[in-house]
């Protein structure tokens, strides 16, 4: 994270080294760079990133104005380095750089390759004082690294919104617009398993000669709270008031969780468990596929002294609570006597219930969530349930809606799009929705996304069909990047402004 400057460019070169300092520390190696900088343009990217990824921090001295080729103000060149996350300090110089050089001593200064073949006059200080001059441009990284910025961005744009099903269901696609308003406001707890998801973008080397084995090296790497704790964040940005009950571990990927969480702007009771890590799954991509994921965690079932503490807070927020949420990823947060427990007292209150349980490389039960409002099983998930593989999914749902006496069940089918089976009164209908998005990015956060959306409109007063077509837009907004960030209600509303 870049440090804020605590200098002005009025300062000299001595007082500069000394506030950079003072920031730093003589612990931290300091990587530094000089130029010019008139136009801050992708070569200049390419140099920095380069030298911000040999460790410590990245100091850049901006050449004086009187330097030959210079034709931007010092002050605004200054601020367009600043702007640069991996840029730690700038400074503007007020003489050659190799004098701020020998005054800072840092451990490496940086040259593009152009000076490769050249006389370099800072070879000769930097090891006066033992420190490396390394001469490099990061061009074989850069082009991956500018293209995986585009990757954790929203594409809407493969994005084709059915319009048969609201014709079939008395609505108009517009109309969604408004409604997607009543969101905001729902009071909503979220009960379930936290999850820090990291995306370790890779580039590809090759195969090694002395095995089978493909060689890749790490380029960037991206974190996000997962789990439930992105069904909280989702219920979040879409306007909802979000309490969040987790269990974590006593570690750093947990102080993470707590301070992201938080500063979201959501109510976070989150009891510690010494006897397991904080959950975390790391991805490991190249060219846009994911080659492995490595889990880190244990799943056996939370002690009874936890779960009476989440019994006891839960309890206290219920009165003001319109909407609960259960995500269970089925690591032992969500043992069955206490599902049990808060969902009759949930009842008794009369408060909306659903649930989502998924099983990717874990066994799971949704059936044992009863009396839900919404379930959102994969066909996974839904089949190993009622253990049947051999059954249409039309009779699936409706099995499943008995079993765990649902009133909605949707199951995701993935690039198949998804099957819902509702019962309004005494009247059951079951239809399909194709996949909205064509080209998805990463299809890992679309069933949360279809999960929040969905119950946030149900506990709005919106029928199962707007719902469910509300939860699927958001979940083709959501694969359109990489990563499970939150998806802000004006992600939603601007491909609603699109046009088919």
């Amino acid at each position: 994270m870049a440090y804020a400057p605590t200098f002005d460019l009025n300062m000299s070169a001595r007082e500069a080294v000394a506030s950079i300092r003072g920031h730093l520390g003589k612990r931290n190696k300091i990587c530094f760079v000089s130029g010019n900088f008139n136009v801050l343009h992708p070569g200049h990217v390419r140099l920095l990133r380069f030298a911000a990824e040999l460790g410590g921090r990245l100091v850049v001295g901006v050449n004086p104005d009187t330097t030959p080729g210079v034709s931007v103000p010092g002050s605004d060149r200054v601020q367009s380095i600043r702007a640069l996350s991996i840029v730690d300090h700038a400074v503007l110089l007020e003489g050659p750089a190799v004098d701020f050089i020998r005054e800072l001593e840092p451990e490496f200064v940086v040259k593009g390759a152009e000076f490769g073949e050249r006389s370099n006059e800072e070879q000769a200080v930097v090891e006066q004082y033992g420190g490396k001059l390394i001469v490099g441009s990061g061009e074989m990284q850069f082009s991956l690294s500018e293209l995986l910025k585009h990757e954790f961005k929203t594409s809407i744009s493969p994005i084709l919104k059915p319009a048969d099903f609201p014709q079939r269901h008395g609505f108009r696609i517009g109309d969604l617009k408004g409604d997607i308003r009543k969101l905001a406001g729902l009071r909503v707890m979220v009960i379930g398993d936290t999850i820090i998801d990291e995306y370790i973008t890779c580039d590809p080397i090759g195969m090694s000669q002395e095995d089978p084995t493909v060689v890749v090296a790490p380029v960037e790497r991206n974190r996000f709270v997962g789990g439930a704790g992105v069904v909280a964040s989702h219920a979040h940005a879409l306007g909802a008031q979000v309490q969040f009950f987790t269990v974590l571990g006593a570690d750093e990927a947990a102080d993470y969780a707590r301070s992201e969480l938080r500063q979201r702007g959501m109510e976070v009771y989150a009891s510690l468990d010494e006897t397991r890590p904080t959950t975390r799954k790391e991805r490991f991509r190249a060219q846009g596929k994911t080659l492995l994921r490595v889990n880190h965690l244990r799943q056996h079932a939370i002690s009874l002294g936890l779960v009476k503490t989440l019994t006891r807070q839960i309890e206290e927020h219920l009165a003001t609570t319109d909407l609960i949420l259960f995500s269970d990823f089925n690591y032992g947060c969500l043992p069955q006597g206490f599902v049990n427990v808060i969902s009759e007292r949930a009842k008794s209150r009369g408060i909306m219930m659903a649930a989502d349980s998924q099983a990717s490389s874990q066994m799971a039960d949704i059936s044992r969530f009863k009396g839900m409002r919404l379930i959102t099983p994969t066909e996974r998930e839904a089949r190993l349930a009622l253990h049947d593989n051999r059954a249409g999914l039309a009779e699936i749902a409706g099995r499943l809606m008995a079993a765990a006496d649902a009133e909605n069940v949707v199951i995701t089918l993935g690039a198949e799009g998804l099957l819902i089976h509702s019962r309004i009164e005494a009247e059951t209908t079951t239809d399909r929705l194709p996949a909205f998005n064509a080209s998805p990015k990463d299809v890992a956060g679309a069933g949360d996304n279809l999960f929040t959306a969905m119950s946030l409109g149900l506990c709005a007063g919106l029928d199962p069909w707007k719902s469910v077509y509300l939860g699927a837009l958001a979940a083709a907004c959501q694969v359109g990047r990489v990563g499970n960030a939150p998806l802000s209600l004006e992600d939603i509303m601007a491909e609603l402004e699109l046009p088919n």
